[in-house]
């Protein structure tokens, strides 16, 4: 019997093939007679396309073809598809003005897809696509949200760009409570737009198969069946098992590889067209304004308390900006992933949360690492941090005054938190952080002319996503489930199937650890195959740290089943009753004998079946199952940050950096460290120095680059204390509870409490470069003078 595996820290499987270059993504993919697509994209933010002229590049060196939106409209390819239904205050379904896979009649973003050019060769299709003649006639443009109701009209029927007005929460009862409250602590502000920056840029090659009438999309993307669904159903048109889908390895994705893009549908389309693969790989140029961003809240947020600082009420007003157009999963971040999360880890009794979504001429924002939970954070630990400091109160203190202490817990925003322990991750943080300490650390920085301040953020977030039924209702277009296939071979050995496709999170070493653990065999003797819509289950991929929880869930729940017919094989094997026969990892027992069968043993009876019970069994060991989970499950956790600022410059250095999270039952410790740093350092370059940022007259995207979009780099980082604490979750068999976003969604609000700590103010805008800490630090002065 081998050592448990739950729980070990096992080096990943997955990393020698990586680190000695033998991964294959899907720029690595090269299909015979492959042609190269470049996508004509617009250099107006709003314009209107008077005349694409596309004769001279039909006629240039190596050029198969040139398509502009006429075209994909005459062969009736439909526009993208928003895959989650809001419904407005008034009842009314929220507005969903199409989105064209190449641009018909005005381009309404700079980046937008205007045309393709598909040529035998990468440098031929660069040099075609550059003689496109667009006739563009430049019409006004609005890039802020603040400003999307006054400003010109992007689409047709919807003549105040609002998308919808959404809200959650007893408004009456809310203002009640504040009008009974001892103190009000209001806060406005705004939660950045971000570019995501995975280190492989999103790639389609699309083939077609006139042999069978079949086609197959290699793409860099965290959930080919719903990718698939999605292109044939709503898209294309095209009977869903003529369409393969492959996602092979896949170089980070964040949120930004979930959707369906209007470049893989081009390609896949293009190839039966032309008879010939077409591969298309995004140059990081294009990526900063073709891949959904993310975040981009307006807000305002009010707390109500008692004199005690007890928590009486929230009022929260959203503007979340949509970009120009509906992305696949855009609609639910601000709404049902965000207000639902805003009682954080409080007993607020009342919540009223309103969000009105806009159009702007801006890229189209959807989730990006913690989807709508980092947003909900940071109004939640914001203003509880700066109520503590309005009623001089320690910031710790308020916090367990109103601390969730009995669970299950129902919140006024809709999710009941299952379990939690919020006082035993606080307690810890602040021990690993020695917060104790801090006042003579602040102290030694103000002799060397420095600022130190001190933050803190309790983070709840909502994982695994929702039960199909109760999705539905809020407006889900889709099943959250997830599939898991195990089977077993003669030998013993384990192939695992999953809906769940890994693109850096370790599954393939942590899905083989619960697996070996549960059969008791070699984790060398399990593979675990994902990406592949001919091979795996339906599923519907990775997002919202759901892996673990619903992937995993399913593997556990087909291994019980395997382990179920594996006892009836023993029994036969044993010549015992089957209610006699006791599994514990590898081993079949007689109860209360020495009487056993090794599961390999079993497994070769199972496929050489001569001694084997025909009357009651079919051979082979081979099963499935489906999950779909019964509710959210909740990690949640607190951190710490402290920072020493330069009275000079506004630098902002972060001196220390604590965090304790409590994400269940842990599978591997390792992993799970490495995936909290990962979060963390993106949070930490929203609050320092990520911000995208567009010209307020033409709609351009200024931070186009890495020489103006700052990413954080190691000398922006401290070495990270990290810790956990554990709850398990009370309704999925491995007690887990995700952990690929909390880095993300606590951060931002710790950093930016020690950053507001230290110069003594309310607010600071994200991100607080060095400038923007600079003009602070220079109006306190004069503020003295």
């Amino acid at each position: 019997m081998n050592a448990p595996l739950i729980g070990a820290r096992v080096a990943r499987k997955e990393d020698y093939r990586f680190l000695t270059g033998a991964g294959q993504y899907t720029d690595d993919v090269q299909m015979p007679n492959q042609a190269h697509a470049v996508f004509v994209r617009s250099p107006h933010a709003h314009a209107s396309l008077k005349k694409i002229s596309v004769e001279k590049a039909r006629k240039a060196p190596g050029v198969i073809g040139v398509f502009v939106g006429k075209d994909l409209a005459d062969a009736k390819v439909g526009g993208l598809p928003c895959g989650w239904l809001i419904t407005d205050v008034n009842g009314q379904p929220m507005k969903e003005p199409p989105h064209p896979c190449l641009a018909q009649g005005k381009a309404r973003h700079v980046g937008d897809q205007v045309a393709v050019v598909i040529a035998e060769t990468l440098a031929q299709a660069k040099d075609a696509a550059e003689l496109v003649d667009v006739d563009y006639e430049v019409l006004p443009s609005n890039t802020e949200a603040r400003k999307a109701s006054k400003a010109p009209q992007i689409h047709d029927g919807v003549a105040d760009n609002t998308c919808y007005v959404w809200a959650l929460g007893d408004k009456a009862a809310c203002d009640a409570a504040f009008a009974k409250a001892a103190h009000v602590t209001k806060l406005e502000f705004v939660n950045n737009r971000l570019i995501p920056n995975a280190i492989e840029p999103r790639a389609a090659i699309g083939a077609y198969s006139r042999a069978d009438d079949s086609y197959t999309l290699y793409v860099a993307s965290q959930n080919p069946h719903v990718e698939r669904l999605l292109m044939t159903a709503f898209v294309l048109g095209l009977p869903e098992h003529k369409v393969r889908v492959v996602a092979p390895d896949v170089g980070g994705g964040f949120g930004s590889k979930i959707y369906l893009y209007a470049e893989d549908v081009v390609v896949t389309w293009a190839a039966k067209q032309l008879n010939r693969p077409v591969k298309w790989t995004a140059e990081r140029s294009e990526s900063f304004v073709s891949d959904a961003h993310g975040r981009d809240h307006v807000t305002v947020a009010e707390l109500a308390m008692d004199r005690d600082g007890k928590f009486l009420g929230m009022r929260v007003k959203t503007t979340a900006n949509m970009g120009a157009y509906l992305s696949t999963f855009a609609s639910c971040v601000p709404t049902i992933l965000y207000a639902t999360l805003l009682a954080g880890q409080y007993t607020t009794p009342v919540i009223h949360c309103e969000v009105t979504a806009v159009f702007t001429n801006t890229t189209p924002v959807d989730a990006y690492r913690g989807a709508g939970r980092p947003e909900a954070t940071y109004v939640v630990e914001r203003l509880v941090e700066t109520a503590a400091r309005e009623m001089k109160l320690d910031p710790a203190e308020i916090r367990r005054r109103n601390f969730i202490r009995s669970f299950p817990y129902q919140t006024p925003v809709a999710l009941q938190y299952d379990t939690g322990d919020y006082e035993a991750t606080l307690k810890a943080a602040q021990q690993l952080a020695d917060v104790p300490g801090f006042q003579k650390r602040k102290e030694e920085s103000i002799k060397k002319g420095k600022l130190r301040g001190l933050g803190y953020a309790a983070y709840i977030e909502a994982c695994g996503i929702a039960p199909s039924a109760v999705a539905g209702s809020l407006g889900a277009r889709a099943g959250l489930f997830e599939a898991g296939e195990v089977r077993v071979h003669p030998t013993g050995s384990v192939t695992v199937f999953t809906g769940s496709h890994s693109h850096g999170q370790g599954h393939e070493t942590t899905f083989a650890q619960v697996v070996a653990d549960r059969l008791g065999i070699p984790i060398e003797n399990v593979d675990i195959v994902h990406g592949d819509t001919s091979k795996v289950l339906f599923g519907m991929g990775t997002y919202g740290s759901r892996s673990i929880a619903v992937g995993g869930t399913a593997i556990v729940k087909a291994l019980d089943k395997i382990i179920a017919k594996g006892k009836k094989i023993a029994a036969h094997l044993l010549e015992a009753a089957e209610s006699d026969i006791e599994y514990d990892r590898g081993e079949f027992k007689v109860a209360g004998t020495d009487k056993k069968k090794m599961f390999g043993e079993v497994a070769f009876a199972a496929y050489v079946p001569h001694n084997y019970p025909h009357d009651k069994l079919e051979p082979g060991l081979n099963e499935n199952a489906f999950y779909d989970p019964a509710n959210f499950t909740f990690p949640a956790g607190t951190y710490v940050c402290e920072v020493e600022i330069d009275r000079d410059t506004g630098v902002v250095k972060i001196e220390r950096f604590t965090a304790v999270d409590d994400f269940g039952k842990i599978i591997n410790p390792m992993i799970v460290e490495g995936q909290v740093h990962g979060g963390l350092v993106q949070g930490i370059g929203q609050a320092l120095t990520e911000g995208c940022r567009y010209d307020l007259e033409n709609g351009q995207l200024v931070t186009g680059s890495y020489m103006d979009y700052c990413m954080p780099r190691a000398d922006d980082v401290p070495s990270f204390k990290v810790d956990t604490r554990e709850t398990p979750c009370t309704h999925n068999p491995l007690g887990v509870k995700g952990c690929g976003e909390a880095g993300a969604i606590g951060s931002p609000a710790a950093l930016m409490n020690a950053i507001t700590d230290a110069l003594g103010v309310k607010d600071v805008a994200m991100p607080a470069t060095a400038q923007t800490v600079w003009k602070h630090l220079q109006e306190k002065s004069h503020a003295r003078v």
